[in-house]
Parts: C-alpha cells; structure tokens; sequence
C-alpha cells in the first residue's frame, strides 16, 4: 500500500518526547549513584545507553523523513507554478475527501480555491493517485462551468485537463490555515 504523500510526517508524538524526558531524566540521576557500582547499575547503564540510541535514532529518522518530505513538496509546488505559468485558463482545487475509487476514476468532492465553492466531482483515473488534501491544477471546462450561471450538481474532470498536485498543507500561507483547516475540518 502507498503511503499519503500528502500528510506531512510528524517529528515529535507524545510518546517519543515521554520517552526522551524519561530517559534524559534517568541520565541526570544515575551518575549520582556511585561509579563503579554493582552488577545492576552496570545493566542500568547500558540499558539507558541503548535507549538512549534507540530514541535518538528514531529522532533522526523522523527528521530525515520530514525533511525529505518538505524537499518534494516544495519541488511539487515548483511544478505546480510553472504548470500554472505555462497553461492558459487554470483553476486550482483542493480535494477534501475521496468517497468512492473505480476503475476509470473517483468520486471525490472538491473546493473551488477562488470561489471556496465545495460539490461533488468525478476524476478520471490518473497516472498517480490522488489523495485528500491534494491541490490539483486544472484546466475548467467552459462547458460545465460559466460565469453567471449555476455551478452543476457534479463536476466532471477529465484527465487530461488536470496539469499538476501538490500537498496543500505546503501551501497554508498561500491559502489561508482557516480555509483550509475549515474546509477539511482539521483543528
């Protein structure tokens, strides 16, 4: 199964800086015990030595993650703008959720970014899947969409006019935290 690209890792859970504190804690007492001690503070010394690898290894490892993350996101937003730059009429829309995966495409209900217009739409299959909370790059068929006129109850995107995504949590200060933190209900 693919992981979501579009979720930025976490670096720090709960339970990870718990158990930094508890071990850093540990390490400020035991060198009160006298050195050289007996068999058990010998255990205990390499236990919070091997703990103290393992967190810091998972803290490295996380911040690797992210930042290899935040690196294609941003290289994914550099695609995005010259998609942007390059084609005529765009229209950017944030997907909110997928509701349903077929064969040909999904149905999938998406945010108008300008007009902060949300419907239901149907998105023919693309090369990549395409996750909630991506930021797709369309090309607004004249057809279904005029100015002056009532939005249609489903909106269809062909793939064909869909030129780029990008994460939209890379691009809160461009869209605003509450639009988008309203709009995907995330608090």
């Amino acid at each position: 199964m693919d992981s979501n690209p579009v979720i930025k890792p976490k670096v720090a859970t709960p339970a990870l800086i718990l158990a930094s504190v508890a071990v850093a804690i540990a390490a400020a007492f035991i060198p009160e015990v006298r050195w050289p001690g007996n068999a058990g503070l010998t255990i205990v010394w390499a236990v919070l030595l091997v703990l103290a690898g393992l967190i810091g290894a998972l803290w490295l490892v996380r911040a690797r993650r992210r930042r290899s993350w935040l690196v294609e996101a941003n290289k994914r937003w550099d695609r995005f703008e010259e998609a942007r730059r390059t084609h005529g009429t765009t229209a950017e829309i944030t997907v909110l959720s997928v509701d349903a995966l077929e064969p040909t495409g999904s149905w999938i209900t998406i945010n108008w970014n300008r007009f902060g217009h949300v419907q239901r739409a149907w998105l023919e299959a693309l090369a990549e899947p395409i996750w909630a909370g991506s930021v797709l790059l369309i090309s607004p068929d004249p057809g279904q969409v005029r100015p002056g006129m009532p939005w249609p109850a489903t909106y269809f995107i062909q793939a064909s006019y869909v030129f780029a995504w990008a994460p939209a949590t890379v691009s809160v200060p461009r869209l605003g935290r509450e639009a988008i933190a309203g709009a995907m209900n995330f608090k």
